[in-house]
């Protein structure tokens, strides 16, 4: 069979078997995905497209990274499973490496099968150390697909979901392009953030407050990077009040923002900490909760009522095990932070010159968005939150033909490349951008929106 066969095969499979995450089933189209290396990915007619998405914001290594995909195929052939209850050579390595990585006191490892029920375990975790049902968290977020996780996420995949009954309090984060404090600078944003956010907490009840769930910085809902000295404030509200700090670094760990972990850049140190996507770069499903001493002291007595088959999977230990040591060997961090300072942040601000449809660029890293709007001075977006529209489809469908994969949502193309990306692969996503722009900016003064 020809190459197109085999993907006609796959897609006719797909169609007929196959149910679909986020998605009404009968217009599905989805590409057919035949291989992939490094930044680049191949479709079912062996086009070769750029992978500006890193699928899920995951594949912070790159796809197939030889070293990883060896020891995958090493532990199989070792210990392909064993059950969590039982000490592992490649569990107890990875706990090593990624506490050591940690902020502060997070030094034990609670290990999950992705970032959804790590978030759900982390809140557990803060509900039984503390006694209270509540749980604060913003408006534009993202913490999973399973119950708990949906009932935090703060952008509209919550709604049908969403019974009122989870315990869950949502409050306004800081997000000065769209400003809900009437803020004009970042100073204003984040003061106004604190206050209100403090005001939450007040009318709630802190009593009743078991944990303020943040992600770093929200990544899925629009890349908004808080302002200097937010998570310190929300850091010295929990202290006052007794309150348990979850930080979500599910997106933004291991490399995404130029760093291990976006809140150490602050100096924050979270009572819990989640991650995932990154550790071993999806390979392997793998997540996992980082738990200081609060909540440890918590547990050393009495036992935590949860529990998973495969926490630890050794196979998925073992690529974050080697995903961890080449991204120390290669300088791929280190990588991260200059090809965002030196060739993305450069690169989107003269996008930003060139086309009027973009409002604002925004990011860290390899972590950033652009946010699309029909009229820059009234900040219009092209599609609502949550939503789509033809502009935006037409510029997914575009940049695909171009060889360009990129991560869309709502208004908003995010520039989401993997951190081992180099500075040449960058500028061609960059230039492919760039057409995609152009077409954007004439269907907006076609009238198309």
């Amino acid at each position: 069979m020809t190459l197109i066969d085999d993907a006609a095969r796959t897609y006719e499979l797909d169609r007929r078997h196959v149910f679909h995450s986020w998605s009404a089933q009968a217009g599905l189209d989805p590409m057919v995905i035949t291989r992939a290396e490094g930044s680049y990915v191949w479709d079912g007619e062996g086009n070769r497209l750029l992978d500006f998405s890193s699928q899920l914001v995951n594949t912070n290594i790159g796809h197939q990274h030889p070293e990883v995909v060896a020891a995958i195929a090493e532990q199989a052939r070792k210990l392909a499973t064993i059950a969590p209850q039982y000490a592992n050579d490649v569990r107890s390595e990875a706990a090593r490496l990624i506490a050591e990585r940690a902020p502060g006191d997070l030094d034990r490892v609670f290990f999950t099968n992705g970032g959804a029920d790590a978030n759900e375990h982390a809140v557990r975790m803060a509900r039984l150390a503390t006694g209270r049902p509540k749980v604060l968290s913003r408006y534009r977020s993202y913490h999973g697909g399973t119950q708990t996780a949906i009932n935090l996420t703060g952008d509209p995949r919550r709604f049908p979901n969403d019974a009122g009954d989870a315990g869950v309090v949502h409050f306004f984060g800081p997000y000065l392009y769209r400003s809900r404090f009437h803020a004009r600078t970042e100073a204003e944003e984040c003061e106004r953030a604190l206050a209100h956010l403090e005001q939450v907490v007040e009318l709630e009840g802190p009593q009743t407050i078991a944990a303020i769930l943040l992600e770093a910085i929200p990544g899925t809902a629009g890349i908004m990077v808080p302002p200097p000295g937010y998570l310190a404030g929300v850091r010295e509200l929990c202290d006052r009040h007794g309150i348990v700090l979850i930080i979500d670094e599910v997106m933004t760990g291991f490399g995404r923002t130029g760093a291990w972990f976006h809140s150490a850049t602050d100096g924050i140190v979270p009572d819990l900490l989640t991650f995932a996507k990154g550790v071993n770069s999806g390979y392997v499903p793998l997540g996992g909760v980082l738990l200081g001493e609060r909540i440890c002291d918590h547990f050393a007595h009495r036992p935590y009522p949860g529990g998973l088959t495969y926490s630890g999977h050794p196979l998925a230990c073992a690529a974050a095990v080697a995903a961890i040591n080449v991204m120390d060997r290669d300088g791929v961090i280190d990588n991260a932070r200059s090809i965002g300072t030196e060739v993305i942040a450069p690169g989107l601000s003269r996008l930003a010159e060139r086309h009027p449809s973009v409002g604002e660029v925004r990011g860290l890293g390899v972590f950033w968005a652009i946010e699309l709007v029909s009229d820059r001075d009234a900040r219009t977006p092209v599609a609502p939150t949550g939503g789509g529209s033809a502009i935006m489809s037409d510029a997914v469908s575009t940049a695909k033909s171009l060889g360009l994969l990129p991560f869309a949502n709502s208004n908003r193309i995010h520039v989401v490349p993997p951190c081992t990306i180099t500075p040449a692969e960058t500028r061609e996503g960059l230039d492919l951008l760039d057409k995609v722009l152009g077409r954007v900016d004439d269907l907006i003064a076609e009238g198309a929106v």
